[in-house]
């Protein structure tokens, strides 16, 4: 569904719900279920745009009652101008809504709450003026604690409402979770018999170079020539015996996660919150001060869930390890946006950076900057080979680098929207 045309079909569901209404002391003073229904949707469609949502569904409403009236009245033209203040009040709600919201943290339902309270009462009370000063129409002051009794009642069904989806969400999402670790289980004992075959194949390996080092050595000191073809030819029957195994090892491997991981895809934003958690438990795991913060413009539904995961989680543990213990506002950026037919991805951090020399080695595979000098261990430098491998072959993108030493190193990626969305019911796309 596009993204008027959602504009549309939440305004016209407004309308519908706006019918559900009681009247009050003042004419035409109507109380209705339409607020609620708006402000669930604009909870639900987070790229909807309050004020403009909140202005076509008063038009919408305007029509609907309109229309009624007509019906059950035959004549309009008593009700046209008192009726268009429907208007004025679902745009006097979605301003101070739009004003408030973004302030407040939207996942607590509490303060929410708190907006959606002073949204009505507000808007309630800029309409009740408004129809006493320009339709001289008699109010009484006793009507303000009902307006605000009103705006209570309303915003105590959409917090209870929200309350519902969000558990009912995390219900979904553990047995989700608990279906995958089944699976996880199944699939681990499966790989077990697979790595049997491989250390077995180790053992076999160990061989192969100990005989290789022997004919070496005797192909170096000119002795016992007449074994040498020999040997060359059980090496060689050897190696013929591992290469057999390790394909059956890896057709093995290929078959049991292609069957137990027929996933049938996530949202991105869940891709996100399960990564989000991880990646903050790693940091709390080695103890480093490092903020880890996710932008995301848009939601969309991936069955690239596990590519996603892979760069980004690669791209953040590196970021990662780019960080000096001790810096002060260590800060690492995830932030996802559109342009055009592209999603961007970009893994932003203010770490140590990278010397302009290393830049354009540093996806080659094995180029590593990171050597413990106390060990001589050395990190083999295979995680950004893989990522660029992941956004240009599979994913059919590209990726960039830029850095400062001592300030920082940005990741960016352009993947093309074929490469990742899935339509599922007109799309789902921005979807909560």
């Amino acid at each position: 569904m596009k993204f008027n045309g959602r504009i549309f079909f939440v305004s016209l569901l407004v309308g519908l719900a706006s019918q559900v209404s009681i009247g009050l002391m003042i004419n035409d003073f109507r109380v209705s279920a339409g607020i609620i229904a708006l402000v669930i949707l604009l909870l639900y469609y987070e790229n909807l745009k309050p004020v403009q949502t909140g202005l076509l569904s008063g038009f919408m409403v305007y029509i609907f009652r309109l229309f009624l009236y007509l019906l059950t009245n035959g004549n309009i033209k008593d009700v046209i101008v008192s009726y268009q203040l429907e208007i004025l009040f679902y745009l006097f709600y979605s301003f101070i809504y739009a004003l408030l919201i973004d302030k407040v943290d939207k996942n607590n339902i509490n303060s929410v709450f708190m907006v959606l309270i002073i949204s009505d009462f507000s808007a309630n009370l800029v309409e009740m003026f408004t129809r006493t000063r320009f339709l001289i129409t008699y109010y009484q002051w006793q009507i303000i604690p009902t307006l605000l009794i009103i705006a209570l009642a309303r915003s105590g069904i959409i917090w209870a409402a929200l309350n519902m989806f969000k558990y009912y969400r995390m219900f979904l999402i553990k047995e989700e979770h608990e279906e995958r670790y089944k699976r996880l289980l199944w699939l681990t004992s499966e790989l077990k018999t697979e790595v049997y075959w491989i250390e077995k194949n180790m053992d076999n390996i160990e061989r192969v170079m100990s005989e290789s080092y022997k004919l070496f050595e005797k192909i170096k000191l000119n002795v016992e020539k007449e074994s040498w073809a020999s040997m060359a030819l059980s090496i060689a029957r050897d190696i013929h015996e591992i290469k057999k195994e390790n394909l059956l090892v890896v057709r093995g491997i290929k078959q049991i996660t292609e069957n137990q991981f027929d996933d049938k895809g996530m949202n991105f934003k869940d891709i996100i919150n399960i990564l989000s958690e991880t990646m903050k438990r790693e940091i709390n795991r080695i103890k480093k001060n490092v903020e880890l913060v996710f932008h995301l413009q848009d939601d969309f539904y991936t069955l690239k869930h596990y590519y996603i995961m892979s760069i980004l989680r690669n791209l953040i543990m590196n970021s990662i390890d780019a960080m000096p213990d001790l810096k002060e506002g260590a800060k690492i950026e995830v932030i996802h946006r559109m342009e055009k037919d592209q999603h961007v991805l970009i893994v932003a951090d203010n770490g140590s950076g990278i010397e302009e020399e290393n830049l354009k080695h540093i996806f080659s595979p094995g180029f590593s900057t990171k050597i413990d000098y106390s060990t001589g261990e050395i990190n083999r430098g295979l995680g950004l080979s893989v990522v660029k491998y992941i956004v240009e072959e599979l994913l059919k993108g590209s990726i960039e680098v830029s850095s400062v030493k001592g300030k920082g190193t940005n990741f960016i990626m352009y993947i093309p929207r074929e490469s990742l969305e899935v339509d599922l019911d007109e799309n789902i796309h921005s979807r909560r």
